[in-house]
């Protein structure tokens, strides 16, 4: 019996060591600036949590996923004059984003790129998050019909020569590849399924890869029942979707801000090495900190605290389990892992808004609409109209 009481003992104190370690390692994540649960933006409590530099030195480095790829010869292809031309940047307000301006939300859903398996196509969810976003703004606060998502997969089965596919790629050949297609379906059209045609992670390497070739049943199809009962799956040959007018790069807060100030989130290359054990609060790295960047993001606003820290309000495509609701903050002005470095935009050309029963040619399939630029509307930047149509 007293054996038996020691042992009790002994594995008491073992479970509460590990349970006051656990405990320890919750409280202090590594290089974050905490905000306490539920703060908003004006009551975040600022704290600083060093990190010895050698210490970052030593985590593994993450996959890189930002390539430019061979065919991918044209960065920008710009017609309207560039917000930062036309815009007074200390003018704009300290805080803004487009998921809340004056309580209406302009950002279109949150993106896992890693599910159903690891995919590394963060530069297609970045700018393609961020083009839906701005389909959405130029709809307007009152607009009628559900978001536009636009169809990712099809960058990934199409797109490889000049995007990129699951072993990388650019948000800037993202944009000239859809330019140049003319179009890129909605979301509807072909969903997501993580893998491009070189990929053999999960499901990728499961069945036919031609599924991940470019051909019109992997641009948009549909399937009209149960095999064993006749049914077949075809590709469409209309079907909604929307197209590019311009795109191009922006660098510098100033230029950044106004940017997504006139006309909605840019997508936006980043360090993710700091990112993978980000729990909240806004992210601060150390100063001598070397970056490289390797992921791509979507700066959709940004913000400064009681204390005068400015940060950016960025879009990650992990997932709503990570970081805040899928978001993060990160130090602004301060060119913090890169972010102010490689920003990129497209503004939309047409997209579809109305969609009838068409012919095979698609001939009686009429129903679009165009992108007015800011500069074309008395530079009237898109954040100055939703504020005052709220």
């Amino acid at each position: 019996m007293q054996r038996s009481s020691f042992f009790i003992a002994v594995l008491v104190a073992i479970i509460a060591a590990f349970a006051a370690t656990a405990s320890a390692a919750r409280l202090t994540p590594p290089l974050v600036l905490g905000a306490s649960a539920g703060a908003n933006d004006d009551d975040v409590t600022l704290k600083s949590v060093k990190i010895a530099t050698d210490a970052t030195d030593a985590k593994p480095k993450v996959f890189n996923a930002f390539k430019r790829m061979p065919g991918h010869d044209k960065r920008e292809h710009v017609v309207s004059a560039r917000p930062h031309e036309y815009i007074d940047a200390t003018k704009l307000p300290k805080r803004f984003t487009w998921s809340d301006v004056d309580g209406v939300n302009y950002l279109t859903k949150m993106l896992n790129q890693h599910v159903p398996q690891y995919c590394g196509s963060c530069w297609a969810h970045g700018a393609m998050s961020s083009l839906a976003d701005r389909i959405k703004i130029a709809k307007g606060a009152h607009a009628k019909g559900p978001d536009v998502n636009l169809a990712i997969q099809f960058i990934l089965n199409c797109g490889t020569e000049v995007a990129g596919s699951c072993h990388g790629g650019s948000a800037t050949g993202a944009y000239q590849f859809v330019k140049e297609a003319g179009y890129i379906p909605f979301e509807t059209c072909l969903v997501y399924e993580a893998c491009s045609a070189e990929s053999s992670e999960g499901a990728c390497a499961a069945g036919d890869v031609s599924r991940y070739q470019c051909k019109p049943e992997n641009t948009c199809r549909t399937c009209s029942t149960f095999s064993d009962m006749g049914g077949f799956c075809s590709a469409l040959d209309s079907f909604p979707n929307a197209s590019i007018a311009e795109y191009g790069e922006v660098s510098g807060e100033k230029e950044i801000m106004a940017e997504v100030y006139a006309r909605g989130p840019v997508a936006a290359g980043i360090d993710a090495n700091l990112l993978d054990e980000y729990t909240g609060g806004v992210l601060t790295p150390p100063t001598d900190y070397e970056y490289e960047i390797n992921h791509i993001v979507a700066i959709v606003g940004w913000g400064e605290t009681k204390a005068g820290e400015k940060y950016w309000i960025v879009r990650n495509s992990w997932g709503e389990y990570w970081g805040e609701m899928g978001f993060f903050r990160i130090v602004r002005g301060k060119k913090a892992l890169g972010i102010e470095d490689e920003c990129s935009w497209a503004t939309p050309g047409e997209y579809t808004q109305h969609n009838v029963g068409c012919y095979e040619d698609g001939s009686n399939c009429v129903g679009t609409a165009v992108y007015a630029d800011p500069s074309a509307k008395n530079n009237r930047p898109y954040g100055e109209i939703a504020t005052a149509s709220a």
